[in-house]
This record gives structure tokens, sequence and C-alpha cells, in this order.
């Protein structure tokens, strides 16, 4: 398998899952610190997707950490199959649920007028924005397992 970065144990890998973890718990962070969120079905499926992509991206961080010491190469066919796979599940639930939140977000603001919760709409709308970061990231990153496993 080819050596290019953003693949498994390198540099650039770890850097993509650490910002894959960090907005993601940015997102959970903003919209946890709002005290109306359970009300919105779709904020709670944010959190949710959020939850799960900072558990993913955690382990493959810590595993990539691991490889980068040990100077280990992690493109074994198998597992890059597993990280294409998890990274496809992740970022289809994750571009869903900055998708469906987004939506919310702006039939608060534009739609209705203006936001009756006052400062936590701007907390709505930075939650949105940092899992459609994250999303962002997990796209980068799908798109590189994906190529490392054709090129296999």
């Amino acid at each position: 398998m080819k050596d290019f970065p953003g693949t498994p144990g390198t540099l650039t890998g770890l850097l993509l899952r650490i910002l894959q973890c960090l907005f993601a718990a940015g997102s959970i962070a903003c919209m946890a610190a709002t005290s109306n969120f359970f009300n919105f079905t779709a904020f709670c499926y944010l959190i949710a997707s959020m939850g799960l992509q900072v558990i993913w991206s955690f382990g493959l961080a810590m595993l990539d950490a691991v490889a980068l010491a040990k100077r280990k190469v992690l493109h074994n066919p198998v597992l890059v199959s597993l990280f294409v796979v998890g990274d496809w599940v992740t970022g289809t639930l994750s571009l869903a649920a900055a998708s469906a939140s987004a939506g919310i977000a702006v039939l608060y603001f534009n739609d209705l007028g203006s936001c009756k919760f006052g400062q936590e709409c701007q907390k709505y709308q930075l939650s949105v924005a940092l899992a459609v970061l994250g999303w962002i990231s997990i796209a980068i990153s799908s798109l590189i397992m994906l190529w490392l496993l054709a090129a296999g």
C-alpha cells in the first residue's frame, strides 16, 4: 500500500484524528452548555453523533500515536477496511446530524425572524459550525482511507 499524508500511522493522519475529536467535543460542549437543547430532536441527535465521533476519533488517534512511537505501518488491508467502514459510517452520521441541526438553526434565525432563546441561539450556531468543520475533517480522512484501500 502507498504511504501518503493522512494515512494511518502518519503525523498528518494523527492530526486529522485529533481535529475530528476536538471539533466533535467542541460541538458537544457548546450544545450541552444550553438549557433547552433536549427539546429538539435534531440537537439530541447531534450530541449522540458527535459523541460517537469523539470515541471513534480518539481511539484512532491513540492508535496512530502508538504506531508513530513504535514506527509501525498500519496498512494491513483488513485494518484499513475497518477504518474505511468506520469513517464512512461516522461521516454519514455526522453529516446528517449537522444538516438537521443546521436546519433547525436556520428555522429559528431566518424563517421565524429571531430566536426566542437569546444567548442560546449563538451556542446552537457555534455547535453546528463545529459539527460541520468536524465533518469536513472526517470527509478528508474517509477519502484518504478509501484511496489507500483502492491503492492497496
